[in-house]
């Protein structure tokens, strides 16, 4: 509430500004809650959008995790591009988050708790009350006769932070006034380390990857310092948009996939991402099931493909195939006879030499003529008849997919 009367009587506020309210329906008085909101931004001219959200409390993060969770997914998809969205976080709120972050045994960039801005989806989050103290929103909302809603939930000290709120942070204030601004100080000063760190981090990444973003090769990565080498692992994860590597993804990187035998694909899954090790390479990648094994089409080339495993066929170059060709999974023990050659190969051991990990080559679709003859394999392999065909016509079949790379 003084988060949006300070931007509402703000004249350089006025016609940019409008108010997003998220319904968590986890209280019984939540329409009353959001009646309340329509009703102070009516009267203070603000827009206001009303988001009802549903709350997974099976996502293993505990029912504040997942509610912010639920929030902030919100949020962003209400932001439009470079739009700020502006959140009341306040000093007392930074010192349990620095705390909480410590219980936690987290590094540099943990302890630096709350940003006070960062992007966010398309545009950015604004903190701008970030040092300012809770005891000062509380005199401003009463010296202008504000009145709000305090949150039941917030006196509920089975939570960790109500915890530190309620018992732990007004037992230190005792003894040490000042314990909310040392552990904002702390926070910050962290959130300097951090970032300088982040630049190092960076610069070694770009060392240890291939040309493939999505893949680091072993050799350099265990040349890498161990306290930097988990680094890199993480910050190599956040640059692809996968979901945050975990502490034990590290401790499973280090002693599992960087210590696996040649001949070994060792993997860490999580959070519908993996990490595999094969040959001398690290390779990160959302998960995807393999095409399915029954899996068949028709085809004529003349409009893109889509196959089952949100992969793309599609030729290009030409108006499409003189008669339809059939695509499906491999199956095992198909054969395909290559340009130049005078016989024919496994396409197996032909997959093999090209290079391409075991867990991609169940996404290959195979391209096959009505009698069975194999014309291509995706994009990667193709028989002496079907490169003659496309190089007769200028044309090209390409296969494009998500976590599958060249």
């Amino acid at each position: 509430m003084v988060l949006l009367h300070l931007f509402a009587s703000d004249p350089a506020s006025r016609g940019r500004l409008r108010a997003i309210h998220v319904d968590h329906g986890l209280h019984p008085d939540a329409g009353r809650w959001s009646a309340r909101c329509q009703a102070t931004c009516a009267a203070l001219a603000v827009p206001l959008t009303t988001v009802r959200v549903q709350v997974n409390g099976d996502a293993g993060r505990g029912p504040e995790g997942a509610a912010r969770m639920a929030r902030h997914a919100a949020f962003e998809a209400e932001l439009h591009d470079d739009e700020v969205l502006v959140l009341a976080h306040h000093r007392d709120d930074q010192a349990e988050t620095f705390l909480l972050r410590a219980l936690r045994a987290s590094g540099p960039d943990g302890l630096a708790a709350m940003r006070p801005w960062r992007r966010f989806g398309p545009g950015w989050l604004w903190r701008p009350l970030l040092e300012t103290p809770r005891a000062d929103l509380l005199a401003y909302a009463r010296q202008h006769g504000l009145h709000w809603i305090e949150d039941p939930g917030n006196a509920d000290g089975t939570f960790d932070r109500n915890f530190l709120r309620h018992q732990v942070l007004p037992l230190m204030r005792e003894r040490w006034p000042n314990v909310d601004a040392a552990f904002a100080r702390s926070a910050e000063l962290s959130a300097e380390a951090s970032v300088l760190l982040a630049a190092e981090d960076l610069l070694a990444l770009d060392r240890v990857r291939t040309s493939d973003p999505h893949v680091l090769e072993v050799t350099l990565v265990e040349a890498l310092p161990s306290a930097r080498r988990a680094r890199v692992l993480r910050r190599w994860i956040e640059t692809l948009g996968l979901p945050p590597l975990p502490a034990r993804g590290v401790a499973t990187i280090e002693s599992d996939l960087l210590n696996a035998a040649p001949d070994g694909v060792p993997a860490f899954a999580w959070s519908g991402a993996v990490v595999r090790r094969w040959r001398n390479n690290l390779h990160a990648e959302r998960h995807r099931a393999p095409l399915p094994a029954e899996w068949q089409s028709q085809w004529d080339g003349r409009r893109a493909l889509p196959l089952p495993d949100g992969a793309v066929l599609q030729l290009q170059g030409c108006d499409g195939f003189d008669e339809p060709v059939q695509v499906g999974a491999r199956r095992g023990g198909e054969r395909i006879r290559l340009a130049g050659r005078s016989h024919s190969h496994a396409l197996k051991h032909v997959l093999q030499d090209l290079g391409i990990p075991p867990w991609q080559r169940v996404h290959l679709p195979l391209l096959s003529t009505s009698k069975g003859d194999i014309l291509a394999a995706g994009d990667k392999v193709r028989s002496n008849v079907f490169d003659a065909w496309l190089r007769e016509r200028g044309a090209s079949l390409v296969w494009s997919c998500d976590g599958v790379h060249d």
